[in-house]
């Protein structure tokens, strides 16, 4: 996936700034895609200037011009194209898996700290997921379109911080 076609779904749940995009990306997309606030720049104005979006300037009291954006009709046939485009169903990369694997052949404990540190990383991200389902999707049987998708998503997400928490508990359990 390009970080074009993540701005793509954000943008056609909600136009905005750069600044804006980026602050939405900090708070969910950037959960599973993330970007650096320059790199959210850049690629905006990649895609104004190949037509996926366009930008407005819109005025502001005591504070600069900004530019809003919102997906154009060219960008909308781009996001169908790529939902539609098989993902890759690949292999799961994993550096701490390497990392575990390699344990025999360097300092055990430093091992435990990296899986420990992994573990609790995982535990605090599954902490935050938990506390936006509750505030955000309080009644989830109710859910259609867009709210749906997300909370789907956010669903996806406690799983694979679950799973990801209690396997590292298991290999510090094993070591």
């Amino acid at each position: 996936m390009a970080l074009e076609h993540a701005l793509l779904v954000s943008l056609s749940e909600q136009s905005g700034s750069g600044y804006e995009l980026a602050r939405r990306f900090d708070r969910s997309i950037g959960f599973f895609w993330n970007a650096t606030h320059q790199q959210i720049y850049r690629v905006l104005k990649r895609m104004d200037g190949s037509g996926w979006v366009t930008g407005e300037t819109v005025g502001q009291a005591g504070r600069p011009d900004k530019r809003v954006y919102r997906v154009s009709d060219a960008g909308r046939a781009e996001l169908a194209r790529w939902i539609a485009e098989p993902t890759d169903a690949g292999h799961l990369r994993n550096e701490l898996a390497v990392k575990i694997r390699a344990a025999a052949y360097g300092d055990l404990d430093d091992v435990r700290a990296e899986v420990t540190r992994h573990r609790d990383a995982h535990t605090q991200r599954l902490e935050v997921y938990r506390m936006i389902e509750k505030r955000d999707f309080p009644s989830p049987d109710r859910l259609s379109g867009t709210a749906l998708h997300q909370y789907l998503v956010l669903r996806g997400g406690i799983r694979v911080e679950e799973g990801f928490a209690q396997w590292c508990q298991e290999v510090l359990d094993a070591l």
